[in-house]
């Protein structure tokens, strides 16, 4: 747990940097975008490989340690619609906060679905596990269905 708290903080602080310090020569290059998938598009069609792998990797790779962290932490966030739930509305906040806050920067939804899906991937890969080591379930939901409750009089 420890490990996992230092971990988040870290993160945190990473994030903070990457997506909420200005960048005043960004200012004539950011545009907000409200459709999903027109950046990833543009991203795609891209000269270089590497300025799409920068912008789509680098953006699933961010959201890997939530996916990774959150079931550790908080383990009432464990399943994928938990963890995309969570991370979704975190990046969302993130985005809203670079759009609205900080100059060159502005808001993409493309982001929280990038982010998002490396949740995801972070967490059906090591999550997952992690969460499940770190606390185990005592009982699962259909458990409560199928155990016999034992009073005083039954002998079993």
């Amino acid at each position: 747990m420890i490990l996992a708290f230092a971990g988040t903080v870290a993160f945190a602080v990473v994030l903070a940097r990457l997506t909420l310090e200005s960048s005043a020569a960004s200012v004539p290059l950011t545009h907000t975008n409200l459709r999903p998938g027109d950046s990833i598009r543009a991203y795609l069609v891209q000269p270089t490989a590497a300025d799409t792998v920068k912008q789509l990797g680098g953006n699933i790779v961010m959201g890997i340690p939530f996916g990774v962290l959150l079931p550790v932490l908080v383990p009432r966030t464990r399943g994928l619609v938990r963890v995309a739930a969570a991370t979704a509305l975190t990046m969302l906040l993130v985005e809203l906060v670079q759009g609205a806050l900080i100059t060159g920067r502005a808001f993409d939804v493309d982001d929280v679905l990038l982010n998002t899906t490396g949740a995801l991937i972070g967490y059906l890969l090591i999550g997952l596990r992690l969460g499940r080591a770190v606390h185990p379930r005592r009982r699962h939901w259909w458990h409560r269905f199928t155990k016999r409750q034992v009073t005083a009089e039954d002998p079993a």
